[in-house]
């Protein structure tokens, strides 16, 4: 059995829309083909495929919000069945889980050759579970705050141009972090923010990042998780309090896969951590998704077996 879900917001659909009739008539009576705009057409897709067959293998086209949302879906959806094996077809801007999982084809061949059962083995993958306090609680891949969600502001604010864009971003923060300009302090100024790892709270108040990931490559071979996907059972967290000039200009250790240094630096496998914003909440990222919390705990969650192309 063979499902495909097709995320049209995803840049590749977006900018492509023909490809959507294409991968349908390719499909046809060949697998089961589920076209979703958003995250209810997304659930009730989730809980017909778990109902149609417990053994299906799914086919998950977009980004990596796509496969964040479509994974913490299919979970609820298939509960304790467990989770299908699933095929990654990126289609958004810049699928770093996909091409850190090994990912090499586009969607459309990808498409064609779980049709044609040409695809290879299933291996297992770690992800992260991240849950809201009293709110919502989703499995992705990689979370960050501080300058991450400043980040991806800018990044949204320019247009979402895929690497290029980051690349952009990235130099400008880099440059300006060596003078603590307006532009670097605006991404790289610590965040108010309590962090609590394995039930012990560390002493800062504020952070300038506070990333996990079960990935070693961030995007733009940025290795700030260098240790991510070493133990499914322990994400790999690194946080840092520093100051713009402080941080920025460690840029090229981070490329390296080298710690940060710095007084109140964190970087190990850890069981879990919580992040503790103000009482009006603050912003947090998964896997390029924005979100926003009062308290947010990262922990690993179910591990997933993925076929790449």
């Amino acid at each position: 059995m063979l499902d495909l879900v097709l995320n049209t917001n995803a840049r590749l659909f977006a900018r492509r829309p023909e490809l959507v009739g294409a991968i349908r008539a390719l499909s046809a009576g060949r697998a089961g083909i589920w076209v979703t705009r958003d995250l209810d057409e997304l659930d009730r897709a989730a809980t017909k495929i778990a109902e149609r067959s417990p053994r299906t293998k799914v086919v998950l086209c977009g980004g990596d919000g796509t496969l964040m949302a479509g994974v913490t879906a299919l979970e609820r959806a298939f509960g304790p069945a467990g989770l299908p094996e699933l095929v990654l077809a990126p289609a958004g801007t810049v699928a770093t889980v996909a091409r850190n999982f090994g990912q090499k084809s586009g969607a459309l061949a990808t498409v064609r050759a779980a049709l044609a059962g040409t695809l290879g083995p299933a291996l297992a993958r770690p992800t992260l579970r991240v849950s809201e306090l009293g709110g919502a609680t989703r499995i992705g891949f990689t979370f960050g705050t501080g300058l991450v969600a400043r980040f991806f502001d800018r990044y949204y604010s320019s247009g979402a141009g895929g690497l290029l864009t980051a690349a952009q971003i990235v130099a400008r923060v880099f440059a300006g972090s060596f003078v603590a300009d307006a532009y670097a302090r605006s991404v790289l100024d610590p965040l108010p923010c309590m962090l609590s790892v394995d039930g012990v709270e560390c002493a800062p108040s504020a952070y300038s990042l506070i990333v996990s990931s079960v990935v070693r490559d961030v995007g733009l071979h940025l290795l700030v998780t260098h240790r991510g996907g070493e133990d499914p059972e322990r994400p790999h967290l690194v946080a840092a309090p520093l100051s713009p000039r402080e941080l920025g200009p460690q840029a090229p250790r981070v490329l390296l896969g080298r710690p940060l240094r710095g007084v109140g630096c964190f970087d190990a496998l850890v069981e879990s951590f919580s992040v503790r914003f103000a009482d009006d909440g603050g912003p947090y990222v998964l896997d390029g998704d924005v979100f926003r919390a009062r308290e947010v705990t990262v922990r690993a969650g179910p591990r997933i077996h993925v076929v790449t192309a």
